[in-house]
């Protein structure tokens, strides 16, 4: 009786009992899985102290019963290969970039805030976080459940892989959106990282381009050639990377599966590593990689030079028009009209006169509008306008229909020196000489110089040599501050003609912070009347802007001694071409050094000129190849030169000048 009695309670316990624990238990995980995805769904509008926080996943003290889950994390220090590659999956913390669609700006999910978690609410909200891992009793409760002190238990049955991997998927897809990985905060050690990623924009750029190099040297050895499936493997790895690349200069040019094809090639290139055995052949290949990369520059780097110089002889489309122009307009003027005022004003020695050598228009205007722009007193400076025959008249009609307020303006033709011909000036007749020609234009010959600077126009210009002549030019004034037509004036330079030169006849900045600014640079210290006359280490100056005093001058006979000096150098020996070597020589211990704010240069060549210096500058100088009304010339300093020049006037909109 007892027997049938036990087998019937057994019957019952299968048939009814067992059936209606399975059917709770599936209506408990049901429950669990609903209130986890409700309390993510709450995330959204969490909030502390009745604003709105944002949780972050940095590690809290509550929380240390507890190891959540690391999330991947992609860093540009990729490691080499595969292996290193998985531990970083693991090891490393995963910054979560916000996606940048227009249509989630106003509703953050809970991985942003998460991500971009503010200091307020990190201790609850690494709370509210951690009680996600514990979903089987948030299921089973429908509450989360908290200790005594109102803190958040956490259960280490938890489940919280799922929720991890709920984060990471949606990290991965926001990584694949955004090629430079942000994130306001991440774990442990984000802070180094993510500085390094401000600091370098173009890290993934350039671990690609790393990733090409070493699996083209790779794909270059017998090793590989050896392994056919390997080869194509990584052929298909090189085209993938190269279409990615593309033309990208930093990270956020990059597409959305950047990461991908570098994940891709690191795996391709851990295999190669393992297949290759011969550390020598790779060492062989990568010398011969550089030395082909090496020459390859130096080619370039001519080129670049060849183009450079030929570009800055070259005269722009607008420039030539402007001139072409303003000449056409001079000539239907009347006589009357062709005159400009305060020509009283020329020869008088207690005014402030400025000389200026030029034929180029636009450039002349901007060293007028400067100075006149920070002249104390407008009405006591005199702009001596030097040109060529071919820009007398569009100069003249620029400053006609542009007068500089009440500066005084005179333009003069150097075709009018009559005094200024071959046989009163070596120069002029070295110049004219077939020998010069033959140096200048046929390059081709063995005795023509390699340097291509000295096939540059203005060699052969005279308008480039009349600084030795101002004496002769103004014989009724005393001092003369000489301007460069590539300058720009900042400040007031009235200072300069009350100035005591001591004696000297030539004040000039110096320029002996920089080797190739001495004395050995520009002369030939092999002839022996460079060597016993001239120290080889001293310090050079430069023209651009010069204060003259004409009448020590005249008193040294200082043209005399720049005559003497052409001559010994008729056959070239001495200096190249130029007016610095003849003028290091004819002022040789008759300068008088300035201070350097006078007068900065570099601006035409050197792209690491002190931002300082050139703000508290009183004259800027474009000196070099890149001239600021060149495309060539450098966008950094263009605009010092730009502000002066008023591209809505309807000779330079007729002619398409644009800043």
């Amino acid at each position: 009786m007892m027997l049938v009695r036990n087998v019937v309670v057994l019957m019952l316990l299968v048939t009814v009992v067992a059936p209606i624990i399975l059917y709770t238990d599936r209506i408990g995980t049901f429950k669990s899985a609903s209130s986890r995805n409700e309390f993510i769904e709450e995330v959204t509008s969490f909030t502390f102290s009745g604003d709105a926080g944002r949780l972050n996943v940095l590690p809290q003290e509550s929380s240390a019963t507890l190891k959540e889950p690391i999330g991947l994390v992609y860093t540009d220090n990729t490691t080499k290969d595969s292996q290193k590659l998985e531990g970083v999956e693991h090891k490393s913390a995963r910054v979560l970039s916000a996606t940048t669609d227009d249509s989630q700006a106003q509703k953050e999910n809970p991985i942003r805030q998460v991500t971009d978690g503010n200091n307020q609410g990190v201790q609850s909200g690494i709370s509210e976080k951690s009680t996600v891992a514990g979903e089987n009793e948030v299921g089973r409760k429908g509450k989360i459940p908290k200790d005594e002190d109102g803190k958040v238990k956490v259960s280490k049955r938890s489940s919280s892989k799922n929720v991890a991997q709920n984060v990471e998927v949606k990290a991965e897809d926001q990584s694949s959106k955004t090629p430079v990985i942000a994130g306001k905060q991440e774990t442990a050690k984000s802070g180094e990282g993510q500085n390094e990623q401000m600091a370098m924009p173009d890290a993934r750029v350039r671990q690609l381009k790393d990733q090409l190099i070493r699996a083209k040297v790779y794909l270059s050895l017998p090793a590989t050639k050896n392994n056919p499936h390997f080869t194509r493997e990584l052929r298909q790895r090189i085209k993938e990377v190269q279409r990615v690349l593309g033309a990208a200069a930093k990270d956020s040019d990059l597409p959305r599966n950047s990461y991908e094809r570098l994940k891709a090639m690191e795996q391709s290139l851990a295999k190669g590593k393992q297949i290759q055995d011969d550390c020598s052949a790779i060492v062989r290949k990568l010398r011969a990689m550089l030395h082909s990369t090496e020459e390859q520059l130096r080619v370039h780097k001519k080129q670049t030079l060849f183009l450079t110089q030929l570009t800055a002889k070259t005269l722009p489309k607008g420039l030539h028009c402007l001139p072409l122009r303003l000449t056409s307009e001079y000539y239907t003027l009347n006589s009357t009209q062709q005159h400009f005022p305060n020509q009283e004003k020329l020869e008088d020695p207690r005014l402030f006169h400025y000389a200026l050598f030029s034929d180029n228009v636009l450039a002349a205007a901007v060293v007028v509008n400067s100075t006149i722009t920070h002249a104390k007193e407008p009405s006591k400076h005199v702009f001596h306008i030097v040109t060529d025959r071919l820009n007398y008249a569009a100069m003249r009609m620029w400053f006609l229909v542009n007068p500089p307020g009440k500066a005084t303006i005179q333009v003069q033709n150097i075709e009018e020196f009559t005094w200024l011909n071959s046989s009163y000036s070596p120069v002029l007749k070295q110049l004219g000489s077939q020998s010069m020609i033959d140096y200048y234009f046929r390059t081709h010959r063995a005795n023509s110089d390699s340097n291509l600077k000295y096939r540059n126009p203005k060699y052969l210009s005279i308008l480039n040599h009349l600084r030795f002549y101002l004496p002769e030019i103004f014989p009724k004034l005393d001092k003369v501050l000489f301007l460069d037509d590539d300058i720009v004036v900042q400040k007031d330079l009235t200072g300069l003609w009350s100035l005591d030169l001591k004696g000297k006849v030539n004040g000039a900045v110096e320029t002996c912070g920089e080797s190739f600014h001495r004395f050995d640079r520009y002369l030939n210290f092999s002839n022996p009347l460079i060597s016993k006359n001239f120290d080889p280490r001293a310090c050079g100056w430069a023209y651009g802007m010069n204060v003259f005093d004409l009448k020590e001058w005249k008193k040294q006979n200082i043209t005399e001694v720049y005559h003497n000096w052409q001559k010994l150098n008729h056959d070239r020996q001495l200096w190249k071409l130029g007016t610095l070597p003849p003028g290091l020589i004819t002022f040789w211990n008759r300068t008088h050094p300035l201070d350097r704010l006078w007068h900065v240069l570099g601006l035409g060549y050197n792209p690491n000129v002190n931002q300082r210096d050139i703000e508290r500058a009183a004259v800027i100088h474009y000196n070099g190849n890149l001239k600021p009304w060149l495309e060539i010339g450098m966008p950094k300093y263009r605009n010092y030169w730009v502000k002066y020049v008023d591209y809505d006037h309807v000779y330079l909109r007729e002619c398409n000048i644009n800043p």
